[in-house]
């Protein structure tokens, strides 16, 4: 069967998320039928917290905000994600309801699957469903060690802590890193004041070297940095759980 342009490259992408290791292209044809790829401007909602959910997304490009509200409005952010990132696919085990709500932060391109594939290829792959467990666990870790890093680590080595999640960690050399170009969304999510969010980057960069250009944050290398944020921390670098493709 003739594959379209935009199913080619949603199975090329979904070839190099970590949960779809080892699915072959069959699977990967399955999980891909009826997926879209699609832009969405500025303040596009995908999904609001209590939907009842029907696909799975996955950021090609650009930065997604998940967050939840307070019964006073205020928004909780989640998480904070870009390139490579999965979400949604959670709520499957949560009664096909989202647990979060979904805005899009930055222009993005986002692939969207329907839940019903993931769900019907678990119940035959069984590759497929020792990787969701494993990502699944990988998130616990991941929430767990936050809590340390509130525990023990300052400002300035959450935000370095953060950027070295946004790396291809494997990679040696010269590291670009683009954030969404409103810093108080990193700073809600690290549960930081813009002021402290400010006054905590400049550290870092005064510490590591790095220089950083309005939403754009460049290094010569990792080390300094790796150094400075993961002295204070129970994992040694590279840190795999916090990669959301590999």
């Amino acid at each position: 069967m003739t594959q379209t342009p935009e199913a080619e490259k949603i199975i090329k992408t979904l070839k190099n998320v970590a949960i779809f290791k080892g699915c072959d292209d069959k699977a990967l044809e399955r999980l891909a039928a009826n997926a879209h790829l699609q832009k969405h401007t500025k303040g596009h909602i995908l999904f609001i917290h209590g939907d009842e959910a029907a696909r799975l997304y996955l950021v090609q490009s650009g930065w997604v905000k998940l967050f939840r509200e307070t019964l006073d409005g205020t928004q909780a952010v989640v998480d904070i994600l870009t390139s490579g990132h999965l979400f949604g696919e959670t709520s499957i085990f949560e009664d096909d309801i989202y647990p979060y709500s979904a805005e899009v932060v930055e222009p993005s391109e986002i692939i969207s699957i329907p839940l019903t594939n993931l769900k019907t290829e678990i119940e035959t792959n069984n590759k497929l469903a020792l990787n969701m467990l494993s990502a699944m666990a990988r998130y616990r870790r991941q929430q767990d060690r936050e809590i340390e890093h509130l525990s023990i680590q300052n400002a300035s080595q959450r935000i370095g802590c953060f950027l070295l999640r946004l790396v291809n960690q494997s990679e040696d050399g010269a590291v670009t890193i683009h954030l969404p170009y409103d810093k108080t969304l990193v700073a809600s999510r690290l549960g930081m004041q813009p002021e402290t969010f400010s006054r905590a980057l400049a550290k870092l960069r005064d510490a590591t070297g790095l220089n950083v250009k309005g939403a754009t944050i460049e290094l010569e290398n990792l080390n300094q940095l790796v150094s400075y944020s993961c002295a204070a921390c129970s994992s040694e670098f590279p840190c795999k759980d916090l990669q959301a493709a590999e």
